[in-house]
């Protein structure tokens, strides 16, 4: 149980930390405030401050903030009534020059949009080290499964899958995931190569009840040996591995086609995704483990940076949809409004966080 708790707040940490850290030091460079930075939620266990923001490790680590000055419009009564009495002096413009409202419209979108890039930074270092740690296998049928869809449309052994649908096929990978996300009615278009030369078929995935989803009916058992500049290659496709991954997650999820166990917050990461990892992996040695708690930390900042950039009051993405509407009107919306949609965001997430945690437990206790 303690490893699993120990990978399971790295893992979180250094995402959430990458997040964090990327509005944090976007805003320092534009010149806005950070009044507070802070890593996970609840009772503060560590915190100090420095040049005016205060930071924070707090018990919970579930999440994070990098809060900015006059963040939503929100001020001081105190700075209120002086504004009301007299005009700043140029002592008090100074101090009110790091509010995140008064920063230029590119600063303000710079700042927001730097959490989601740079969890996509901390997912390109990942894949780069993964790639050249793991085996990696390219989309060939080394073997066409008898009586399989693959059989019945002409594929052969040998044969090297081009594209799916018009699907790019990189990896051998990229085959697993379109078969997980294929909808069980279209055919399907196959290009292929054999022998140099490209082919083209149609072909429509047959259920397994044994995988519990639609198959091609192929399997591959070589591997790559990386060379020269092929690990930048191979990381990129790791990436697009994951963004097509988490896309079509959430094509099935707003689609309905995910079932309420296949939902899982913090707590069912933890224990059904770090923990099963962590026990299924652990008799080959720290080095299998560690290669695999780096796929999951690839997979979570991957989906933290695309759902974070969905434009949904609260998210990063609601605040860029602000901002861009304030770029296409030439003037902000009114601060407190803005205020008011997030804040109903706010109570949103809030609601939804309760009822995933209540999901995870009972995925995890079966009640």
């Amino acid at each position: 149980m303690l490893p699993t708790v120990i990978w399971f707040f790295v893992l979180f940490g250094l995402v959430v930390l990458s997040h964090e850290f990327g509005h944090f030091i976007v805003a320092k460079a534009s010149g806005i405030g950070v009044k507070e930075f802070f890593i996970g939620f609840g009772p503060t266990l560590f915190s100090f401050k420095r040049k005016g923001t205060k930071y924070s490790i707090k018990l919970l680590p579930l999440g994070g903030a990098c809060v900015f000055e006059g963040m939503d419009g929100l001020v001081d009564e105190k700075e209120e009534k002086d504004a009301q009495v007299s005009e700043a002096s140029d002592e008090e413009e100074e101090a009110h020059s790091g509010s995140f409202l008064k920063a230029s419209v590119w600063a303000r979108f710079a700042t927001v949009f730097a959490g989601p890039f740079f969890n996509i930074i901390l997912g390109f270092i990942i894949a780069f080290i993964m790639v050249n740690m793991i085996e990696i296998r390219d989309p060939v049928a080394t073997q066409v499964m008898e009586g399989s869809a693959a059989e019945a449309a002409g594929l052969h052994d040998g044969d090297r899958i081009i594209s799916l649908n018009g699907s790019r096929i990189y990896l051998f990978d990229d085959i697993s995931l379109f078969n997980a996300l294929y909808n069980g009615k279209d055919d399907v278009l196959v290009v292929y190569e054999r022998n140099g030369a490209k082919g083209e078929t149609v072909l429509k995935p047959l259920y397994s009840e044994e995988y519990g989803r639609y198959m091609l009916g192929i399997s591959n058992s070589d591997f790559i040996d990386l060379k020269g500049a092929d690990a930048f290659k191979y990381t990129w496709y790791e990436m697009r591995y994951n963004l097509k991954m988490t896309y079509g997650s959430l094509g099935m999820l707003f689609g309905g086609r995910v079932k309420r166990t296949d939902v899982a917050g913090p707590v069912g990461v933890a224990v059904n995704i770090v923990g099963a990892t962590y026990e299924n992996t652990k008799q080959y040695g720290w080095v299998t483990v560690l290669v695999n708690m780096m796929n999951i930390a690839l997979m979570l900042t991957v989906n933290l940076a695309i759902i974070n950039l969905l434009p949904i009051p609260a998210l990063d993405g609601g605040r860029l949809l602000f901002i861009i509407i304030e770029m296409l009107r030439g003037k902000p919306v009114p601060p407190e409004k803005e205020a008011m949609v997030h804040f109903a965001g706010t109570i949103f997430f809030l609601v939804l966080v309760v009822f995933i945690f209540f999901n995870d437990l009972r995925n995890i206790f079966g009640f």
